[in-house]
């Protein structure tokens, strides 16, 4: 009888154990869903873009890709809304040939490019290296320029105030203080080669 006894009350300190590891572990899905990333593409889903040139856009193997341009004018996929400070994170494949990057603060939403907005560079075989993949072109120079040809690579970018870094696989490439742009739609281009983006996420700060 006593053991009977013993045996209920372990039993019972195990379920109520069990219901408080799922309760916290309810209440850390909630607070990671709740904390201030906004996701714009994950695999096949995406928000609405507005597009400024064509190209063949699709969900394909988890990602948002692209291939070819319907026309001269590289593709851009643009936020409706406008950011200000945030940061941005952001997976993405590119074959060597990939002509790509990711425009901030942008200006206006019609027209994109890098006058208008802050590019944050994809392009290994640009002839000029120093604004290539990991640069802010015409911003912020990246020596030596890192390759992102060939495999999956990560984005993240910061804007707060005046000061704009960029970091790709962990690694610092771009750090710098600007003025020029100050607020705007986030713009994905397509330009050339195999773009794919896996997922994007932005946090207003």
């Amino acid at each position: 009888m006593q053991g009977g006894v013993s045996m209920r009350i372990r039993w019972g300190v195990l379920a109520a154990g069990l219901v408080m590891t799922g309760a916290a572990l309810t209440m850390t899905r909630m607070a990671s869903a709740d904390d201030g990333w906004v996701t714009l593409v994950d695999g096949d889903k995406k928000v609405e873009f507005t597009e400024v040139g064509k190209a063949n856009w699709e969900a394909k193997d988890g990602a948002l890709m692209a291939d070819k341009l319907d026309g001269k004018d590289p593709s851009y996929l643009v936020t409706k809304a406008s950011y200000k400070d945030f940061q941005i994170k952001a997976e993405f494949w590119v074959d060597d040939a990939a002509n790509s990057g990711i425009f901030i603060r942008c200006d206006q939403s019609a027209k994109i490019d890098s006058n208008i907005c802050y590019e944050v560079n994809i392009f290994d075989k640009r002839p000029d290296p120093k604004y290539g993949t990991g640069a802010i072109v015409d911003v912020s120079k990246v020596d030596p320029m890192p390759k992102a040809g060939g495999k999956w690579n990560t984005y993240e970018i910061t804007a707060k105030g005046t000061r704009l870094t960029v970091m790709l696989n962990g690694e610092k490439t771009a750090d710098v203080d600007d003025s020029k742009h100050a607020a705007g739609p986030i713009a994905l281009q397509y330009g050339s080669g195999v773009v794919k983006f896996k997922k994007v996420q932005i946090k207003p700060l």
